[in-house]
């Protein structure tokens, strides 16, 4: 994704912030529109509705522990969400993509749902509903071009929304900076971790206590874990747990409670190489020098 500045509107149709939405960079033709499915009658019966479209619905998983998303593309919106309304039941919001120009083809949309599946799996941030992915469809190579460009925009856009699908949780270190990790080494764990802007990142590889204490045993804590073995984003190894990807929590003290098997304060548990805790590092104000 470009990191250049840009200039992104938001139109509230309804006037409500939760809302349709409509999200569009201000010198490019593609639009998002973000439809909560309680209001989904009501984008049925805007023009926007009836275009050749990439759309994408999001929701959650049966046990709450990952987002989901199903991916698609159609050249009759109106249906296929009205299909996806009562046969698919995990769905909050639809995001649709559409060309403020009407100039989307068939042809865009086919590539686009492929290629957007291909990069949501990438990411791994998001439970893919898909299945199948299918092979890549023949496309020209100018009209690829402009996908790929299309593909920009909607990524920027949905993140904007707040559905950064194409986003890995661990965002590569450029040139000139280096990841800050953080460590938790308590109750025998061996944790690596980064603080973003989503979340706390645990990575690929680190080590926790596979048993949970007798204060968590029988409570939402240790199902939590339960459904992180399950899942398959830890595996157990002996009498310890291993990680099997890097797994964005909503806290730092869910990490930790994720490797350590306890209750446990995330901000002062995770450590930089240094000692100082996340607390230390993130929310305290630095120091004044003379």
């Amino acid at each position: 994704m470009s990191t250049a500045p840009k200039t992104i509107q938001i139109f509230l149709p309804g006037g409500e912030p939760r809302g349709i939405r409509i999200a569009e960079i201000t010198t490019r033709i593609v639009q998002v529109i973000e439809v909560p499915r309680s209001q989904l009658q009501d984008f049925i019966k805007m023009p926007e509705s009836d275009q050749v479209s990439l759309y994408f619905l999001f929701g959650e998983t049966e046990d709450g522990l990952e987002q989901k998303v199903y991916i698609g593309q159609t050249g009759d919106l109106r249906a296929r969400l009205l299909k996806h309304n009562k046969d698919k039941d995990f769905w909050q919001r639809a995001l649709v993509l559409i060309s403020r120009t009407n100039s989307l083809t068939q042809t865009h949309a086919m590539f686009l749902e492929w290629y957007c599946i291909q990069a949501a799996r990438k990411a791994a941030r998001y439970a893919e509903e898909n299945g199948n992915s299918g092979s890549k469809p023949h496309t020209p190579a100018p009209l690829e071009a402009d996908c790929l460009e299309i593909f920009e925009t909607g990524q920027v856009l949905l993140a904007t929304l707040g559905y950064p699908v194409f986003d890995s949780v661990r965002k590569p270190a450029g040139p000139s900076e280096a990841e800050e990790l953080f460590y938790c080494r308590a109750s025998g764990a061996d944790g690596r971790g980064l603080y973003t802007p989503d979340g706390f990142v645990v990575l690929k590889g680190s080590t926790g206590r596979k048993a949970n204490v007798q204060s968590i045993k029988g409570t939402a804590h240790e199902r939590f874990r339960n459904k992180l073995l399950e899942s398959g984003v830890m595996r157990v190894e002996g009498e310890t747990v291993i990680f099997e990807k890097d797994y964005l929590f909503g806290s730092p003290s869910m990490a930790a409670l994720a490797v350590t098997g306890r209750s446990a304060n995330g901000w002062s548990e995770w450590k930089n190489k240094d000692g100082k805790t996340l607390d230390e590092v993130k929310r305290q104000p630095p120091e004044e020098t003379a």
